[in-house]
């Protein structure tokens, strides 16, 4: 994962995005602005040249810090239920490689991202791509804790497993507002969409089954 210098995006790899929008419409991502974004964004930027000329499957992939970047279903699937509006002001727990906040801010929202890993959060800040999205605002902190300084937030999507649902998070939401988490221990997670309530309750709808890496509370130097 080497950001340090712009790589070319040329008709091959827009050709390849088009396959890929092509795959996710197929697998049920019927959202066309999500689907613009994944087409617009350049996702072998955000991968080590080694994976450049596979970045376009729909799979995950390695990054630093042990952590990944998520498959592109995933992140179609996730920014799906979010039912973005431009401007929309989202907390996203988990920058990781940050290809997940930009497809947000090619939609038009307003994103605020929280990354628990110092080396990775140093790394994404020296990421040429990210000048295209002024819209992104990047954190280093603990995810469970949100961001109650820049709250309330429309929407809030978490990109690692949590045992279960933060309530600060659900605390730093508008009445309205939409959670997208993964929840549940060990190999496998399931995708959670939340919407708070204007008396402040909320109503669960459990999803699919999804795997990603445990979401973990504090920072981590």
């Amino acid at each position: 994962m080497l950001h340090s210098k712009p790589k070319e995006d040329n008709y091959l790899h827009k050709g390849l995005r088009k396959q890929l929008v092509q795959i996710l419409r197929e697998k049920g991502i019927t959202d066309d602005k999500v689907l613009a974004a994944v087409e617009a964004i350049p996702r072998h930027f955000f991968l080590d040249p080694a994976f450049e000329r596979i970045a376009y499957e729909d799979r995950a992939f390695p990054i630093s810090a042990g952590q990944t970047i998520s498959q592109p279903y995933t992140v179609a699937y996730q920014t799906q239920l979010l039912q973005i509006k431009k401007f929309d002001k989202v907390l996203e727990i988990g920058t990781g490689s940050a290809y997940q906040s930009c497809v947000l801010a090619e939609m038009g929202a307003m994103v605020y991202s929280i990354e628990r890993q110092k080396t990775l959060y140093d790394f994404v800040g020296q990421f040429f791509f990210l000048r295209n999205y002024p819209n992104i605002k990047r954190f280093y902190g603990d995810g469970y804790e949100g961001l109650p300084s820049f709250a309330p937030f429309d929407k809030v999507i978490v990109t690692a497993a949590a045992p279960n649902i933060p309530p600060k998070l659900i605390e730093q939401m508008k009445p309205g507002g939409i959670l997208v988490i993964p929840v549940g221990e060990g190999e496998g997670q399931k995708m959670m969409k939340i919407t708070k309530q204007a008396d402040g309750s909320t109503k669960e709808e459990v999803l699919g089954d999804f795997s990603f890496v445990p979401m973990l509370e504090g920072k981590n130097k």
